[in-house]
């Protein structure tokens, strides 16, 4: 018994209630379970159905929903934010974390600007409605809460090929900075996570290759030999940033590369 107590008492996010933006799969998955498991109660949102349906009935109904929600409509969003509150009597916790990538190459001589559209309407415009609404309801209901955004090392260099996804998580880092700024004095600390290449459902797909050979790709290019980036570990730092572990932190792009961009 006295075990069952102290372990409930290492929960780190006992009572808090969190919403996940591209929670179906991937990064979003990964972190909802964690939450789930440190105490949290979680809205799963993308446009994934089944696969968020699933997530959520492996968690457990009573600690986790699921709802469609496409970022890119600021009404799906709004009512999102509202469903949460009106489930769960309460929002703590926003991590926006749906982004895509194009299907072609982007690069500057050859740009789609369809395509440019699409990715800035998911990672960019998209982010900036989860993180308008959620502070929104943290500050009409006195909760002194805690965004967090999915950038990228991206969002520190530029690449060969993916301008447009490269220019997104720039705009997601600035989002991020000004957000900090301006909600600070409600509380409401606003960081971002940039995380390394992951073999993510995404991205096995974009590479048209199994996890294990996607990892191979980007392995190499690290500092941290025989070591592949796994989405438990970006979850892992997510928590970091929601928790009281973090508590004078804000307006920081906690990366997560294992060296790639130094």
């Amino acid at each position: 018994m006295a075990t069952g107590l102290a372990s409930a008492s290492l929960k780190r996010l006992e009572g808090k209630v969190a919403i996940i933006t591209g929670g179906a799969s991937g990064i979003g998955e990964a972190t909802a379970c964690l939450f789930a498991e440190q105490g949290a109660r979680v809205v799963i949102a993308d446009i994934q159905d089944e696969l968020g349906e699933n997530v959520a009935k492996t968690i457990g109904y009573q600690r986790c929903k699921y709802i469609h929600c496409d970022v890119c409509d600021e009404n799906q969003v709004k009512s999102l934010v509202d469903f949460t509150v009106r489930t769960f009597g309460q929002l703590d916790i926003m991590f926006s974390n749906a982004g895509i990538v194009s299907n072609s190459d982007q690069d500057v001589l050859s740009l789609d600007m369809s395509q440019l559209d699409r990715v800035f309407a998911v990672n960019v415009r998209g982010m900036a409605a989860c993180v308008k609404h959620a502070a929104r309801s943290m500050v009409d209901n006195c909760v002194k809460g805690k965004i967090v955004c999915t950038a990228s090392v991206a969002g520190k260099t530029g690449g060969k090929k993916r301008t447009d996804y490269f220019m997104s998580k720039h705009a997601v880092v600035a989002l991020v900075k000004s957000a900090s700024k301006q909600l600070g004095e409600f509380g409401i600390r606003v960081n971002c996570v940039s995380p390394y290449a992951i073999a993510t459902p995404l991205m096995t797909k974009l590479y048209n290759k199994v996890a294990e050979e996607v990892e191979k790709i980007y392995q190499p290019l690290t500092s941290l030999k025989d070591e592949a980036l796994k989405a438990k570990d970006i979850a892992n730092a997510v928590l970091f940033l929601v928790s009281a572990d973090s508590t004078f932190v804000t307006g920081h792009d906690l990366v997560v590369d294992g060296g790639f961009s130094i």
